[in-house]
């Protein structure tokens, strides 16, 4: 009687029932996702702004002298001359 009633209860009490999950798509994933951390925005040469998650480094330019450049930017640029 009692597995009855407590049947009964779980069938009529409202909050009882799972809930099916939402499924999302991954364009919808992609907005909701978190920010990545450990990233640092940086004044590229050009006057855009970038976000890169590498060390800054210098590199050896084509005229003989070092260029200051961020590593590993978002997107598809792994190196990004930086203005100083």
């Amino acid at each position: 009687m009692k597995a009855v009633a407590a049947l009964f209860l779980s069938l009529t009490l409202p909050g009882a029932h799972v809930a099916p999950q939402v499924r999302t798509t991954p364009a919808e994933a992609a907005r909701t996702r978190t920010p990545h951390k450990g990233g640092v925005w940086y004044l590229a040469d050009s006057g855009h702004a970038v976000y890169c998650y590498g060390p800054v480094m210098y590199v050896q330019n084509v005229q003989g002298g070092l260029t200051r450049v961020a590593t590993f930017c978002q997107g598809d640029r792994t190196i990004v001359p930086l203005k100083d």
